[in-house]
C-alpha cells in the first residue's frame, strides 16, 4: 500500500468509515462475551452538530472503541429526541413563512407538517456524527417518538397513574408565553437582571392614610387578593383586621398575617397574588384567598386586567408606572437587581401562572435513585457532583409532565361527556373503562386530552426503551445489554435527565440503568466565554474537520477536556492535533523507507533501544489503563501522545535507525514495526482514522481485517531498575548535548566522555550513539579543562582539549563566578537578618536556604572548571 508524502485526512477518513460500515464492525448482537453498552444522549431532531456534541461524542467513541479492542461486545446505541418545544417552534416558524398559522390547522394537519419536518431534518446530526468517526450501531437507531418508544411512554404513564403517582390538578406552574406551555422547574434558567423596585401606596379602607408595599411586578396588582404582614412586625399591628385598597384597581383586599413575610425586604408589607407567584399561591391556599388569573397564554392581560386588557405584560409595567405616578399612588422607584426565570428553550421570561396540569409525585420515586448515587452503585465522575445531586433529590418537587403542545406524546387521558376522565394506553381500552361508568358510551363520545407529555418523560426511559418495552416481558437484548456501562453527558442535565433515568430504572426494572456517569464540562472559548452564535465564538465543527481532519479535532478537544471542568477551546489545539498526525505519518514513512539486510547483525544500541521501549510501552499501557479506569481520558491521551512524540520518535527511532545510507537489520525492523503496531492500537480509540490507515499499510492485510476490531496488545513486564538506568542515560545524553551547545561544538564532532569508575557500562552503546562519542573512559581523575557535570552520585566530564579556546572560556566562567558570588552574598545577608528569619514563613526560609546551597554548589563547580582550564594554558 503506497503512502502519500503528506497525510491528507480527506482521502483517508471517508474511505475507512465506509469500510467499517461495509464490514458491519459497529453492529453488535448478544453473544458469550461481556457486553459493554453506551446509549447516546439523543440529540434533538432540530439540531446540527455543535462543539458540545463534538466533545460528548468523541468521549463516547473513545470509550466504545477501547472496549471493543479489549474484547468486549461493544454496543453504542444512537438515536434522536423529538424535542417537543424546539421542534414545534421550528414547524410553526416554517408555516409562518408560508403564510400559515398553527391555529388555522387541525391537530392532525399540523402533525403532518411536523412529521415532514422531522423526516427532512431529523437525521442530519446523525450523519454529521459519522464525519467525527462515531462508531455507533446505526442499525439500532431509535427515535423517542417512533412506535416502540411511544408505546413505552404511554404504558408508563398509565402504570404510574394507576399506582396513584400521577394526578391532575390546578397549580401555579412555570408558564412559557412564547411556546405557550408549562415547564418544569428544571427547564427554567435564572438570569440576573437590572430592574426596578416599585413602592406603591395602598390606602387603608375607610381611612385617610396608606401603607407602602414594594413589588418588582406592578403589572400584577390586578390579581392581588390580600396584603400580608408578619405578625412579629410591630410597625403594622394597627393593620390587623383591616382591608386595603389596591391602587388604580380600587378593589378592597384583606390584610393577613404570616411569618413567611421577610421583615427586611421592601417595607415588610407583601402584596399577595396567588395566581402569579408560587409562594403567593401557597399563602393563598393556607389563608383560603381568592385566586385571580390576569394573564392570557401569550402573557397579555385578560379581562381581569381592566383598562390594560390586551396589552403585553411588559408594556403594562411601563404604562402602570406612569399611571400610578400620575395618580399620586407611587411612593418611589428604586433600581433593583434580581434573578428572573427564563425558558431554557425559548429564552422567554417565565410567567408564574395558575394552570390545570398533570403532575408526577416524585418524593418516594426518588429515594432509590438518591441511595444509588450516594452509595456509588451508580458512580458519578467526577464525584464532586454527588453533593449537587443529593441536594436536588432531597428537595425534589412534583414533576409537571404536561405540555400545551401538539408535537409529542399525547396524554392518554379521555374525558367523558358527563364529566370525569379515564386513563388508558389506547382509546379502545379507555372505552372499556368508561363503560364501567356508562355502558352506552361510544368511542366518539370520548375526548382525549389535548396536551402532550414533557419531552423528558420519554427520554427518562431511553436506556430501557432502546432495548425493550418499559413494561412487560423483557427482550434478549435487554437482558444482555442492560444495565449499560457508561453514560456521557453534561452536568447541566444531571437532574433533567440523569436523575430521572435512574429513577425510571429502579421503578420499572428494579435496577440501575448504568454503572457510571461521566460528566463533561461546558465548551468555552479561550477567553472563558460560553460559545454562542451571538458572540460569534462558536466554530462550525464540520469546518474544523475540513481544516484539521477529524483526528486532529478529536485530539484538540480531548487534550483540554478534564472530566467535569469547562473546556477552554482554542483552534491551535486542533492544529496541534493535525501536527501530531503529520509527525506519526513521517515517522511511519521513515520506518517504511528503511532497506533491510537480513544478514546484518543487530547493533547493541538498537538491541538496548528495543529492550527499553518494550518496557516503556508496557509502563505507559498500564498508566493508560489506570487513567481510563478513573475516566481521566484527557490524561490518558496525553500519556500516549508523549510516548509517541518523545519516547518513540525522539529516543527509540534515533537509537534504532541505521546510519545514513546503511540498511537496517531484520531484528530491529521487526521490533520497530511491532512497536508501531502497538502504538497505533493504543492510539486508535482517540484517533481512529490515521491509525487505521497506517495499520493497514504496516503489513499485508486481508479483506475484513481492521485495527478497530483487533485486540489491544498484551501488557508485558516492567523492569523499573532498567528503566531508571535508561532514564539516567537520557539525562547524560541531554547533559552532553548541552555541553555541545554551550561550547558551540558541531553535533558531528566526536567527543569522549569520562565517568566515575563505579558507573556501569551496560548502556555505553546508547551513550556512544546518541552523544556521538569516540569512547567512554572510567577515570579517577578527570582531564584538565574538561567540562564536568554530576547526576545523582556519578560525576561525568567531557574533555575539551583541542576543542575550545581556553582563554575565552576562562573569561566566561570568571564573569559567571562573579555573578554567583554576588548572588550568594545577597542571600546570606537576607538569612543573617534576624528580623527576616523570625517573620518570614518557613517555606520562604527553606527556599532561601536552598538558593544558598545551590549557589555554593555552582561556585564550587565553576572554581573547579577554572582550575582545570588554567592548567591547560
Amino acid at each position: 500500500m503506497e503512502l502519500a508524502a503528506k497525510y491528507n485526512p480527506a482521502s483517508v477518513e471517508g474511505k475507512w468509515y465506509d469500510y467499517w460500515m461495509k464490514q458491519g464492525f459497529f453492529h453488535s448482537t448478544p453473544d458469550q462475551r461481556q457486553a459493554y453498552t453506551i446509549v447516546i444522549p439523543p440529540p434533538n431532531v432540530t439540531g446540527v452538530l455543535h462543539m458540545g456534541h463534538m466533545l460528548n461524542n468523541t468521549i463516547q467513541d473513545i470509550l466504545v472503541r477501547r472496549a471493543r479492542m479489549k474484547g468486549l461486545n461493544a454496543c453504542w446505541v444512537p438515536g434522536t429526541d423529538h424535542a417537543s418545544i424546539a421542534t414545534e417552534a421550528k414547524v410553526v416558524a416554517r408555516l409562518a413563512s408560508q403564510g400559515i398559522k398553527k391555529t388555522d390547522l387541525s391537530r392532525e394537519a399540523f402533525l403532518e407538517h411536523a412529521w415532514d419536518w422531522t423526516r427532512e431534518h431529523g437525521g442530519i446530526i446523525l450523519e454529521q456524527l459519522k464525519r467525527l468517526g462515531a462508531s455507533c450501531d446505526w442499525e439500532r437507531t431509535a427515535f423517542t417518538m417512533d412506535e416502540v418508544r411511544s408505546q413505552s411512554v404511554l404504558d408508563v404513564f398509565v402504570d404510574l397513574y394507576r399506582k396513584g403517582l400521577i394526578y391532575r390538578g390546578v397549580r401555579v406552574v412555570n408558564w412559557d408565553p412564547a411556546a405557550r406551555t408549562a415547564l418544569s422547574d428544571e427547564e427554567v434558567v435564572y438570569k440576573e437582571q437590572q430592574g426596578k423596585l416599585y413602592y406603591l401606596r395602598y390606602y387603608v379602607e375607610g381611612e385617610d392614610r396608606y401603607v407602602v408595599v414594594a413589588t418588582t411586578r406592578p403589572e400584577t396588582i390586578m390579581g392581588d387578593t390580600a396584603v400580608c404582614i408578619n405578625p412579629k412586625d410591630e410597625r403594622y399591628h394597627d393593620l390587623r383586621g383591616k382591608s386595603l385598597i389596591i391602587p388604580i384597581v380600587g378593589r378592597s383586599v384583606p390584610v393577613i398575617e404570616d411569618e413567611y413575610v421577610d421583615l427586611e425586604f421592601g417595607t415588610g408589607c407583601l402584596k399577595v397574588t396567588p395566581a402569579h407567584d408560587i409562594n403567593d399561591y401557597v399563602l393563598g391556599e393556607k389563608h383560603q384567598l381568592e385566586t385571580i388569573d390576569i394573564f392570557n397564554d401569550d402573557a397579555t392581560l385578560n379581562e381581569h386586567g381592566g383598562r390594560y386588557a390586551g396589552m403585553d405584560r411588559f408594556e403594562v409595567r411601563k404604562q402602570i408606572e406612569l399611571d400610578l405616578t400620575e395618580a399620586g399612588l407611587m411612593e418611589r422607584v428604586e433600581p433593583y437587581t434580581n434573578k428572573v426565570g427564563h425558558s431554557e428553550r425559548t429564552d422567554a421570561v417565565i410567567e408564574p401562572k395558575l394552570s390545570m396540569q398533570w403532575f408526577l409525585k416524585m418524593t418516594e420515586l426518588s429515594k432509590p435513585a438518591l441511595e444509588a448515587v450516594m452509595t456509588d452503585e451508580v458512580k458519578l465522575h467526577p464525584a464532586k457532583f454527588k453533593n449537587t445531586y443529593r441536594h436536588w433529590m432531597e428537595n425534589v418537587k412534583d414533576w409537571c409532565v404536561s405540555r400545551q403542545l401538539w408535537w409529542g406524546h399525547r396524554i392518554p387521558a379521555y374525558y367523558l361527556p358527563s364529566g370525569g376522565y379515564v386513563v388508558a394506553a389506547t382509546a379502545e381500552e379507555a372505552l372499556e373503562l368508561a363503560h364501567k361508568q356508562d355502558p352506552n358510551l361510544k368511542l366518539e363520545d370520548l375526548r382525549q386530552d389535548e396536551d402532550c407529555l414533557d419531552t423528558w418523560f420519554s427520554s427518562w426511559l431511553w436506556p430501557i426503551s432502546v432495548f425493550t418495552p418499559a413494561l412487560g416481558e423483557e427482550s434478549e437484548d435487554f437482558r444482555y445489554y442492560y444495565p449499560t456501562a457508561d453514560l456521557v453527558t453534561g452536568p447541566d442535565i444531571l437532574f433533567f435527565w440523569v436523575a430521572r433515568m435512574i429513577i425510571a430504572g429502579y421503578e420499572f426494572k428494579g435496577k440501575k440503568p448504568f454503572e457510571n456517569v461521566y460528566l463533561t464540562g461546558i465548551v468555552r472559548d479561550k477567553l472563558g466565554r460560553k460559545m454562542s452564535k451571538s458572540l460569534g465564538n462558536s466554530p462550525d465543527p464540520l469546518e474544523l474537520i475540513d481544516k484539521f481532519g477529524a483526528d486532529g479535532v478529536r485530539m484538540g478537544m480531548m487534550m483540554s477536556a478534564p472530566a467535569g471542568n469547562d473546556i477552554l477551546f482554542d483552534e491551535t489545539l486542533c492544529e496541534q492535533g493535525r501536527n501530531f498526525c503529520n509527525k506519526i505519518w513521517n515517522a511511519f514513512r521513515l520506518v517504511k523507507g528503511w532497506e533491510c539486510d537480513a544478514t546484518r547483525p543487530q547493533p547493541e544500541a538498537a538491541r538496548l533501544a528495543g529492550q527499553w521501549f518494550a518496557q516503556r510501552l508496557s509502563q505507559v499501557a498500564l498508566e493508560i489503563d489506570d487513567l481510563m479506569s478513573k475516566y481521566r481520558i484527557s490524561e490518558a491521551l496525553t500519556a500516549i501522545y508523549k510516548l509517541i512524540r518523545d519516547d518513540f520518535s525522539s529516543w527509540y527511532l534515533e537509537l534504532a535507525k541505521p546510519a545514513y545510507g546503511d540498511p537496517v537489520d531484520a531484528q530491529t525492523l521487526a521490533e520497530t514495526e511491532s512497536f508501531f503496531e502497538a502504538l497505533l492500537a493504543h492510539l486508535h480509540p482517540f484517533m481512529p482514522f490515521i491509525t487505521e490507515e497506517l495499520w493497514q499499510a504496516l503489513r499485508e492485510r486481508t479483506e475484513g481485517e481492521s485495527l478497530m476490531v483487533s485486540l489491544l496488545p498484551e501488557i508485558g513486564s516492567v523492569d523499573e531498575h532498567f528503566l531508571a538506568r535508561f532514564a539516567q542515560a537520557q539525562e547524560i545524553i541531554s547533559a552532553v548535548r548541552n555541553v555541545r551547545t554551550s561550547k558551540n561544538l558541531s553535533p558531528r564532532e566526536e567527543l569522549s566522555l569520562e565517568a566515575s569508575p563505579a558507573f556501569g557500562s551496560e548502556l555505553d552503546a546508547v551513550l556512544v550513539k546518541l552523544c556521538n562519542l569516540s569512547e567512554i573512559k572510567r577515570v579517577e581523575q578527570k582531564s584538565e579543562g574538561a567540562v564536568s557535570f554530576v547526576l545523582g552520585t556519578d560525576e561525568f566530564a567531557v574533555p575539551m582539549a583541542g576543542l575550545i579556546d581556553a582563554a575565552e572560556e576562562i573569561a566566561k566562567l570568571e564573569a559567571d563566578l562573579e555573578y554567583q558570588r554576588k548572588f550568594l552574598a545577597s542571600v546570606e545577608k537576607k538569612l543573617s537578618n534576624e528580623s527576616f528569619v523570625q517573620r518570614a514563613p518557613e517555606q520562604v526560609i527553606s527556599l532561601e536556604r536552598k538558593k544558598k546551597s545551590d549557589a555554593e554548589s555552582r561556585i564550587a563547580t565553576i572554581e573547579q572548571s577554572l582550575a582545570s582550564l588554567k592548567a591547560m594554558l
